[in-house]
Parts: C-alpha cells; structure tokens; sequence
C-alpha cells in the first residue's frame, strides 16, 4: 500500500495521478486509509491537526501525485432575511462550538435535526442539501496554508496498521 504525506503546490506537481473523494470528518483525520477513485488503496499520513481541503495535492516516495477533493456530505445551508440574522445565527452555531463553512450571505453546518430546529427558531432558512463541507479552521487554526518545502507532514511508521471507519479492533 503506497503512503501519501507530503503535502505540495500546483507548481511542483507534475500530472495527476488520481482523486481522493473525501468528506470533511475523514479529511480531518491524521491517520487514514482510503480508497483512491482508480481504486487503489493507499494510506495518508499527516500531522495531527492537519486538515486535507478540497484542491490539494499530495505525493510521497515514489512523486506520484494525487488531488483532494471535498466529497458531497449532508449539510444544512442556512440563509436569512437580514445580515442581523445571520449573524445571530453564526453567534449561536459558535457558542455550541459547531463547525460552520461561512460563505457570500449564507452559513453551511453539517446535518443536525437540533441545531435546524434552533436557526429556524432564530429567523433562519435552513434547507438540507449534499454539498462539499469546509468549515473555518478557527481563528488560532493557522488558517488554510499550504506546506510547500517538500518535507513529510508526519513521520512515515514503517508499519503500523491503518484503521478504516467502521473496522474492528
């Protein structure tokens, strides 16, 4: 199983090798196995609190490179009548610590029966969709920056087993 951990830009990147379709819980993750959309198994090794967003492009020994793209996931996009609203509604998702994508007059969470029942209370429109999720890193995240000196994200275990969701053990 070949393993990916070094994050790099459009500029050193040469062709891409293939996709990895991920949804932001999986995306999140330092240690993962998945499945790349040619079928291959591989395994992606980062730091731990890195998050893989949707465009990056990743590579490992061998310099073949692979794009990370936003997988579409149940979401709730929430827009109001008003900027007031809105912004109340931002307030209240932050004050449960709920992860929120803030886009052009709109705020995107993932699906939750009770956090729809709470913006809808507050004024809001919320309508349920499968979109791509990428949540603000926070204010104390870093922000989305790119690792760009061709340095491994995370040491590389010779061999350590990789857990898929779901597995046992």
């Amino acid at each position: 199983m070949f393993t990916f951990h070094t994050k790099i830009s459009a500029a050193e990147a040469g062709p891409i090798a293939a996709r990895l379709v991920l949804p932001y819980e999986l995306r999140e993750k330092c240690r993962l196995r998945a499945t790349l959309d040619n079928g291959e198994d591989v395994a992606v090794f980062t730091t731990r609190g890195t998050v893989l967003r949707d465009g990056d492009l990743l590579t490992g020994e061998d310099q073949r490179v692979i794009a990370v793209v936003a997988a579409a996931e149940p979401t709730y996009k929430v827009t109001c009548a008003d900027a007031h609203t809105l912004l109340r509604c931002a307030f209240h998702l932050g004050n449960r610590h709920t992860q929120a994508q803030v886009g052009d007059g709109f705020l995107r969470i993932r699906a939750d029966a009770v956090l729809k029942e709470m913006l809808a209370g507050l004024g809001a429109v919320v309508v349920e969709e499968s979109a791509a999720f990428e949540p603000e890193s926070g204010a104390y995240g870093g922000g989305h920056g790119h690792h760009h000196d061709n340095h491994p994200l995370a040491p590389i275990p010779v061999r350590q087993k990789i857990h898929r969701p779901g597995d046992s053990n």
